[in-house]
């Protein structure tokens, strides 16, 4: 009879045991979901797209925000849990965090982007000195990084933007040189309420203000707005267009009734980005097999 009990008993922790596994798929971990950010973002839509071209239909794109998303992301990783988000780079949360982006196979992000600056038509008649400058402006990852960095450890954008125009003076005098003062005059730069662009866009005020004497009003808005603002000619600049892929339906759209100044940041990407934790490097690995 205790021999019995205690097969039934061994038995029933046996089973207790089983039933309490997890799936080792990394579908039934994140239950079939993939964080993302705002809806109008490029790169929701280029993951879309990855969903179909995988054949990833059992999988959700969920919409937010670029805040949101990194919260996420930080609560799954202080717990070493699995999760996938929609990532880019440059952007502070690869310095926090030890991260790496999928393997796309298929080139659905597409290659490296770049960050652009766009004018609206007749600045450089209008403000010669202004569009010197947006033209002149270029900075590199790391810059970019810096500031998003000293945002994220306390700092007010406008504050943090300020301390890398000093810390970096020989720089700036570059985009400077030559170009005559406006004290007084006004401008208006649009920009998406990512950390990446409230950084570049916080520099550009700085740089503006206090080596030309210009009134610089920023506008957050989504990123159709901020296009349509600067081809509209209701803003003057942008320097937060995401070419070729992000913001490709946007320039499409508007295309000539803008101007293109090119690269002020070189080698950003974007894509799928899990925890280096996790054991899965394709988005491929995301099918069940």
């Amino acid at each position: 009879m205790t021999l019995c009990f205690l097969g039934i008993a061994l038995l029933a922790v046996g089973c207790g045991a089983k039933s309490s596994d997890t799936s080792a798929f990394v579908g039934d971990q994140v239950k079939y979901e993939i964080i993302g950010i705002d809806p109008g973002a490029g790169i929701m839509k280029a993951t879309s797209q990855a969903l179909k071209d995988y054949g990833l239909t059992d999988w959700k794109l969920v919409e937010g925000s670029s805040t949101a998303m990194t919260a996420a992301l930080d609560r799954a990783y202080k717990a070493k849990k699995p999760i996938i988000i929609t990532g880019w780079t440059p952007h502070w949360m690869f310095a926090k965090y030890d991260l790496k982006y999928l393997q796309d196979p298929k080139g659905v992000y597409g290659a490296d982007e770049e960050i652009h600056t766009i004018a609206r038509t007749g600045l450089k008649t209008a403000e010669p000195s202004a569009y010197a400058v947006l033209d002149k402006f270029e900075w590199t990852a790391a810059d970019m990084e810096k500031v998003m960095g000293a945002v994220m450890d306390g700092k007010k954008p406008e504050v943090a933007a300020a301390d890398w125009v000093k810390e970096n003076a020989a720089k700036v005098d570059g985009w400077v040189k030559d170009v005559p003062k406006a004290e007084g005059r006004k401008l208006k730069l649009a920009y998406v309420a990512w950390d990446s662009e409230i950084a570049s866009t916080n520099v550009v005020k700085q740089v503006l203000e206090s080596r030309l004497g210009y009134k610089v009003d920023m506008l957050q808005v989504e990123a159709g707005p901020m296009w349509a603002g600067v081809s509209g000619g209701d803003v003057d600049a942008i320097v937060a267009a995401w070419l070729p892929t992000t913001h490709k339906d946007y320039y499409e759209k508007f295309k000539g009734k803008f101007e293109d100044l090119g690269p002020n940041l070189k080698g950003t990407k974007i894509g799928l980005v899990v925890p280096k934790y996790m054991e899965i490097n394709s988005i491929e690995d995301l099918k069940k097999k």
